[in-house]
């Protein structure tokens, strides 16, 4: 198989390009040149946002096509037309954001969408994703295989949130831990999502999937547990109930990352229904296991990982946990 990996330097690029270089593949990574792509791709290098910036994809052909952009649709629907009389397939790494909020749990691939153009700059999170959706659908019809990513973790992730975790757990000492310790996560695994997505799209499948865990594959109990473990144990967990951290104005998800209390926005980022994912062979691997390979890579790097410039680093004051933790 011949791969062009749209990106393909950091986080989920990078786990799709490893993967396909694990299965022999001939891999192509076009990207800006800022990041060396994996040992055994070659790269192309080009701006999707500048003027010509596509030039170095003007010849050559691909059986499969994976782009994970999440700015304006314009630079999918470029990139798209460009290549869909010389590439067998395109796989947009999408998001589950594309969903039109609130959404109940269960919800399937057939659910009210955000509104979205491809040839629209870039908006909002949701609306660029649901943009770079109709690109690829508009280029590759039946074709476009569109992996509706929800909260990704595991090894080279660049926004912050299990790093976060797994820092504040080595460090030690009494953890602000967000409870209930039951309450269910919905995640994938970067290097699953990769898994599943080259799988998908070499099996000829097209369309929308949802590709998070099942609910209830972890819960925040299990990820802490995990991360307490995995640095060495001197994490106290002390759980706290809900109400008392919002109380207190922590914002759920950025303050205290990957935790939501129960209610609608719970329900919308981590209740949605995976069984077409399933039924297509999707697997996750345990929470413990992510957490472990993820603080393994993370020492690597002396524990600062890589943050990206256009999202802010998650994480709670020490100072702020302290005080709500009455220490």
């Amino acid at each position: 198989m011949r791969l062009l990996m749209l990106g393909g330097t950091e986080f989920v690029g990078r786990a799709v390009t490893e993967e396909a270089l694990e299965r022999g593949w001939e891999v192509t990574v076009f990207h800006r040149g800022h990041h060396a792509p994996p040992p055994g791709a070659s790269a192309l290098h080009g701006d999707r946002t500048a003027p010509g910036g596509l030039d170095a994809l003007a010849a050559g052909e691909w059986d499969l096509v994976v782009d994970t952009w999440g700015g304006a649709p314009t630079a999918v629907r470029d990139s798209a037309r460009l290549l869909s009389g010389r590439a067998g397939r395109y796989a947009y790494i999408s998001s589950r954001s594309v969903y039109a909020y609130p959404a109940p749990t269960g919800l399937g691939e057939d659910g009210p969408l955000v509104e979205g153009s491809q040839d629209s700059a870039a908006t909002a999170y949701a609306e660029d994703k649901r943009g770079g959706e109709l690109a690829a659908l508009d280029a590759f019809g039946d074709r476009a295989l569109l992996v509706r990513a929800g909260l990704i973790l595991g090894p080279y992730e660049n926004v912050g949130r299990l790093p976060w975790w797994l820092n504040r757990a080595a460090r030690g000492g009494p953890v602000l831990a967000p409870g209930p310790r039951e309450l269910p996560l919905q995640y994938i695994d970067v290097r699953d999502l990769a898994r599943w997505t080259l799988d998908a799209a070499g099996a000829g499948l097209g369309g929308p999937y949802n590709l998070v865990s099942p609910a209830g594959h972890a819960t925040m109990g299990a990820l802490l547990d995990a991360c307490a473990a995995v640095t060495g144990g001197r994490a106290e967990l002390r759980w706290t109930e809900p109400a008392l951290i919002i109380e207190a104005g922590v914002e759920p998800w950025t303050e205290l990352p990957v935790w939501l209390p129960e209610g609608e926005l719970h329900d919308y980022m981590f209740g949605g229904d995976v069984t077409r994912a399933l039924e297509a062979g999707l697997k996750c691997r345990p929470v413990e296991e992510t957490v472990a390979d993820t603080w393994a890579w993370l020492r690597t790097l002396g524990g600062q990982a890589p943050q990206r410039s256009d999202r802010p680093a998650p994480g709670l004051d020490a100072e702020r946990e302290a005080a709500l933790l009455g220490l």
